[in-house]
This record gives C-alpha cells, structure tokens and sequence, in this order.
C-alpha cells in the first residue's frame, strides 16, 4: 500500500508523523495513505521557498512564461493518467475528470501571457521632466488551500498564475484525494521549474494553521466550506495577509414560463447531478415561475433522473459516480430524510442506491424533491449531493426576492426567451456569476471567478485578471531628471503642476 508523500525542494518527503487512509469511493476499500504535515513540515517547505525566491523574482517574464508553456504541454500528454487518478480518489466519472482537468489548463494558458498581464503603466512628462510608472511586483511566499471536489482544476487557479507573477508558492490540498494534485505539480517541476518555487504538503487543521501563522506567508488563497473560508479569512487578515477565502453556495435556477423546456431539462439534470452534486457552481434550487412550468419540468426531469446511469467513477459512459467518502454520504442522505420529515414532496428518492459489484460504495441516487419553501433546511442550506429542490413562485419578482435573501450569492441562472427579463434578472440579482440560458456560469480563464455575500471573503476573486492583482502589489514610481547646470529653488507648498 503506497504512501502520498509531500513534494519540498524538488523532493518527496516523509517525516514519518501522523498520516490518513485513502479510500477508493466506488468500493469503500482503503487504498494508500497520506502523510500529513506538522509544523516542522511547513516550515521545512517555507524555508525552501525563501531560499529560491529571489532568484525566481529576478528571472525575466518571458522565461517564467516559457515554463508554463512546456507545463501545459506535459498536462494534455498526461490527460489520462491524471483523469484515472481523479476518478479512483474522488470517485468522479473519467470523463468528468478529464474535463476539470481542461479547464485547469486553461489557466495555465492564461499564465503563459505572463509578459503582457505583468506589463506595467507609463506616463511621461506627467510634470517638467518628471515621468511616472507603476510596476507589478510578487507578494514573496503564497500559499493555497484546496478543496477535494477538484483537486487538479482549483489548485491549477491559484499556482501557475502566482508562480508566472514571481512568487513562491506553497500548496496544502485535500487530505482526501492528493495523488493527482501531487503527480500535477511534479509535471511542473519536470517543465523546468527551480526547486522551491512550488511546495505540496498534505496536512489538516495543523498544516492550515501553520501557513496562516507563518509571518513568512504573505497571501492566503482558499477554496471550500464558509465556515472554513471564514476563520481563514478572519484569522489570516488579523495578521496582516492577504486572503481570497471562496466558500459555500446555494445555487438557483429560475425558469420563467417561456424557457425553452427540454433544453432546460438537459442544462438542470448536468447542473444538479454532475459530479454528484460535489460542485459550488451546481445547481441545487429549480425556481419556477408559475405552477405550469414547474409540473411541466418534474414531469420531464422524473424519467431522466431515474435513469441516471450511475457506477464506479473509473468506468466509461457513466453519469454519476459515488460521492467522496462515506461520511459525506451520510450527510447527503441525512439532508433526504430532512426534506420528507420538513414536509416536502420526495418525487425521486436517491437513497439506498446499490451498485452491483460496489455494494460498499459510496453512492447516491438523483433524488428531487417538489414543494420545498425557503423555512426548509434542504433550501436553505448547501446539501453538496445530487438533490435538486424546485421551488414555486408566482412571478420573475417574487424569484429575485427569494435568491436576494439568501446568504449566498456564488451562481445562478435564467432560462427565458424574453430579452427583457434576462436583462433585469442580470441587473438586480444579487449574486457574483450569472448566466442566462447557461447553467454552470463558471467565467472562462481570462475573467475572474468568484461570488459574493458569504461566498467570498474578500476584495479579489479568483484567477484571470482579478488574480493578477491578488498575487502581486503595484509599485508607482516617479522619476525626474533635472537639467543640468540648473538650480531650483525649494518648494515649500504640496507639489502639483
């Protein structure tokens, strides 16, 4: 049984400490182990990073660049390789897993214009011979915390942008599926990147801690639970860090009474059962303006979610595959019982699912539940399974009211025809990424990601430009050449022109 160990300095490390199993979702079984990290291991990894800093910060945009060009190419060569890791960890379906994958390295390929995002402003003769410019900086050692839900796309936001800007980067991913997340950043290292610049150490509560303690440590990056996001961001902040701290969600979907239907089913059944629901971007409410539309799309979603195709993560044409661990399983069924016990309608009961074969697995069946209200736990709170709630309103109004008043604000979505009322819905909705006709708003590499409300904690979202301005400080300097042989008097008043 293998070990996951941490990447420091180019190498892999093992202090022999404390360490967690690895289970395979789809069997139950356990897999392998990781170590987790205590202080000693992060500042093993801190110093490391220290030490190769400077040179890194010096060396030239451009070839920083050209790292991350040859780190895309290594990514697609390895596509399979890292997709089956993924899915034997996580329990996500292959296909699934490659297409986290491509979406992390559209990231990388935003990086690799390392030459143009770092291209600082230029004024001349902003006064009598005086220019001004500002440059774009590294903070110096950064760290992120990443969740399990995608442990090669999220990791690939935040460390190939930061490492293109200058930085050192230390990595602490889930504890519950690293081996993808490690044999990633070995890619990296194989593409030409100095020893140091970029650290992994698996860890818990100690490993975070640390990072956020660490004087060293100048940014804090964070994908996962508000609880969580919260005590980094409020505890980091207090010691002077910068932190981007991306939480939980409750993610809706209205349906207004002229949405083309069957489209809407299908962008509804990928937006709420991809992924198993493990998703902060999955569509977990179905608001239907008027009781026609909400029994015309149960009528519709019924026989599709019954026929979910649904196995262990690593077999081909699949739908679904087992949620992470049995723990989260529980929890998801917990939410099931709480929805009947509240008085909502279970239309399609998920629990109890078996897969011939992976009897111990870890599976949940597409579940859906009618006449859910705002009052009930289900909607109110993130259930991060395959549960779709359908709410009904009366009006476009009334569904703006409804996801206005909740505390999270990550994504949501319309589905119409009407020019109008998309419009309005874009302008007062409350909420960080909106997508009309689009189920999963998830902003391409070269715009930012992020929520808002208790979503984010935080000024700055997450990769593309908004990314940019988080891994870096600007400088502005102002620069006068006086002429020579000329004397000139003080001046005592504020300088303007």
């Amino acid at each position: 049984m293998s070990t996951v160990q941490h990447l420091i300095n180019g190498e892999l490390v093992s202090h022999g400490g404390r360490t967690a199993d690895l289970f395979n979702p789809s069997t139950g079984q356990v897999i392998g182990q990781v170590e987790l990290a205590d202080r000693a291991t992060v500042q093993q990894a801190i110093d490391a990073a220290k030490a190769a800093f400077p040179a890194w910060r010096n060396t030239p945009a451009a070839k920083r660049a050209q790292v991350m060009f040859r780190f895309k190419q290594l990514l697609e060569q390895h596509e399979a390789a890292i997709a089956q890791l993924i899915s034997t960890e996580h329990g996500k379906t292959l296909e699934d897993a490659a297409g986290e994958l491509k979406r992390g390295i559209e990231n990388v390929e935003f990086a690799c214009a390392a030459p143009e995002i770092l291209k600082g402003e230029y004024s001349r003769n902003v006064g009598p011979n005086i220019d001004a410019w500002s440059d774009f900086q590294p903070l110096g050692i950064v760290a992120g915390i990443t969740p399990f839900n995608f442990p090669a796309m999220v990791p690939l936001w935040m460390y190939p942008l930061a490492i293109v800007c200058g930085n050192a980067f230390i990595l602490k991913p889930s504890e519950r599926d690293p081996s993808s997340t490690l044999y990633i950043a070995r890619l990296l290292e194989e593409a030409g990147l100095p020893k140091g610049i970029l650290s992994v150490v698996h860890g818990d509560k100690d490993a975070v801690d640390a990072l956020i303690e660490a004087p060293e440590v100048k940014a804090l990056s964070f994908v996962g639970s508000t609880p969580i996001a919260e005590y980094i961001y409020a505890e980091g902040t207090r010691r002077g860090k910068r932190v981007q701290a991306l939480g939980g969600a409750k993610n809706h979907a209205v349906l207004m009474p002229d949405a083309e239907l069957d489209n809407a089913v299908s962008a509804l059944m990928g937006a709420a059962y991809g992924s198993c629901g493990e998703r902060c971007m999955a569509i977990s409410v179905a608001v239907c303006v008027g009781d026609a539309i909400a029994d015309a799309l149960i009528a519709k979603l019924e026989p599709q979610i019954k026929a979910l195709k649904i196995g262990a993560g690593t077999a081909c044409g699949l739908d679904m595959g087992p949620l992470v661990t049995a723990a989260a399983r529980d929890k998801v069924v917990g939410y099931i019982d709480e929805g009947v016990a509240a008085g909502a309608q279970l239309v399609v009961d998920g629990r109890g699912y078996r897969v011939a074969g992976h009897e111990e697995g870890y599976f949940v069946g597409g579940t859906l539940f009618d006449g859910v209200t705002p009052k009930m736990r289900i909607y109110k709170e993130e259930i991060f399974g395959p549960v779709l709630c359908v709410v009904r309103v009366g009006s476009l109004e009334e569904a703006l009211q409804l996801i206005n008043a909740h505390e999270y604000g990550n994504g949501t979505c319309i589905f119409t025809r009407d020019g109008e009322a998309a419009r309005l819905f874009c302008d007062e909705v409350e909420v960080g990424m909106v997508g009309v006709n689009v189920p999963l708003p998830v902003p391409v590499s070269y715009h930012s990601f992020g929520g808002w409300k208790r979503s984010l904690f935080g000024d700055l979202h997450a990769y593309g430009p908004d990314g940019v301005r988080f891994y870096t400080r600007r400088k502005a300097i102002t620069q006068r050449w006086p002429q020579r042989k000329t004397h000139e008097a003080s001046q005592f008043a504020f300088p303007s022109l």
